[in-house]
């Protein structure tokens, strides 16, 4: 089965201390500064096929070169992908994401090629948003967006944030 293609636009970390993680990013890498920061809540959650508890994250986007970099720091204990990943807590990389034209569509290719959906949700402005588990084909998760202006914007605000950053503000809030 041939899944679709796409570009990665993103690899999202999970971390322990969003700011702590921040610091260490500026410090290791030079990115900054990071955008959001606030808690955000996952709602209409399904964990592998059954309603679930919302997931409750704290994230923020920083760019580095054409690449979208997320930290997540998980703030629930429910079931999620993201206890997936890390069951037992701990750091590193969780997802790559992508933009589909066909979000159902494309997800359900991942399926039908061996890949479940570990959680799908739909995001404050009201888009469907799932987590491939593709770990074992490629030791994390993958993200489909859908085709979004408000998630295209995000991703565009990052970007401009960077390459116009005065390096004084580290969390620059939504």
């Amino acid at each position: 089965m041939t899944v679709p293609s796409g570009a990665f636009i993103q690899v999202c970390h999970v971390v322990d201390n969003l700011e702590a993680a921040c610091a260490r990013y500026n410090q290791l890498f030079g990115m900054g500064p990071f955008i959001g920061g606030g808690q955000g809540v996952l709602s209409d959650h399904v964990y592998r096929g059954v309603p679930a508890e919302p997931i409750r994250i704290r994230g923020v986007f920083a760019q580095s070169g054409d690449l979208n970099i997320e930290l997540v720091e998980l703030v629930s204990s429910g079931p999620s992908a993201f206890h997936d990943m890390y069951p037992n807590g701990g750091e590193g990389i969780h997802h790559v994401a992508m933009f589909c034209e066909d979000y159902a569509g494309t997800r359900d290719r991942y399926v039908a090629a061996g890949m479940p959906v570990a959680s799908e949700f739909v995001v404050s402005f009201g888009a469907q948003i799932c987590y491939i588990d593709a770990r074992a084909t490629m030791g994390h998760m993958l993200e489909l967006y859908p085709e979004s202006e408000i998630i295209r914007g995000m991703y565009a605000k990052a970007r401009h944030e960077s390459e116009n950053w005065d390096g004084k503000q580290l969390i620059i809030p939504w």
